[in-house]
């Protein structure tokens, strides 16, 4: 009679289980994970552009050094500083990341201003072609950091709710996962744009 109770509790057991997120839970924050790797691949796309568009700028705006040293120097602090897909729980080290990529984001603009001296640069076709690129480059950041946030309110969500918030502490002890957030100054603020 023992051994019958013990064998309906085993499938019982189970279910209840699978009930709660067990393979939910891992599943999602893989997910998360994966759509960081995407937004880090992205970054590390631009940082590959940069070399390219100095170079070209170069060329052509030999006053422009500060804004190119500039560059180089966001560049290089954009890409020592790397957030793991384990780091996404602390969101220190994501904020961090998160300012050095800013910093990146806002030389360039600096740069890619120095054309507007150059009226040789803005007919340049290498020129021309870089701009291009890291236009492209900056969509597919937003496009991936909104994908990688999505995938982090799912898998934050299954962590908090009935019944996945079982699974969740008990079995996997998971924590949230920092989302990405804007950390320029007033990027909530339009762009003023006059002629």
């Amino acid at each position: 009679m023992q051994f019958r109770r013990l064998s309906l509790a085993a499938p019982l057991a189970a279910i209840a289980l699978a009930g709660c997120g067990v393979n939910a839970i891992p599943t999602a924050e893989e997910n998360a994970k994966a759509k960081w790797a995407d937004v880090q691949n992205q970054y590390q796309r631009r940082a590959d552009l940069i070399p390219n568009l100095v170079a070209t700028v170069k060329g052509y705006a030999t006053h422009e050094q500060s804004t190119l040293e500039g560059v180089t120097e966001a560049r290089a602090k954009a890409t020592s500083i790397t957030v793991s897909a384990d780091d996404l729980k602390d969101p220190a080290k994501v904020k961090a990341f998160q300012d050095a990529q800013n910093q990146l984001s806002g030389a360039l603009g600096r740069l890619l201003a120095v054309q507007e001296s150059y009226p040789q640069l803005q007919a340049d076709q290498n020129f021309l072609a870089l701009q291009s690129q890291l236009e492209g480059t900056e969509n597919r950041i937003a496009v991936a950091r909104s994908d990688y946030n999505a995938a982090v309110q799912a898998y934050n969500t299954r962590i908090r709710t009935f019944p996945d918030t079982i699974a969740a502490k008990i079995i996997y002890g998971a924590k949230p996962i920092t989302p990405f957030t804007a950390t320029a100054p007033n990027a909530e603020a339009a762009p003023k744009v006059s002629f």
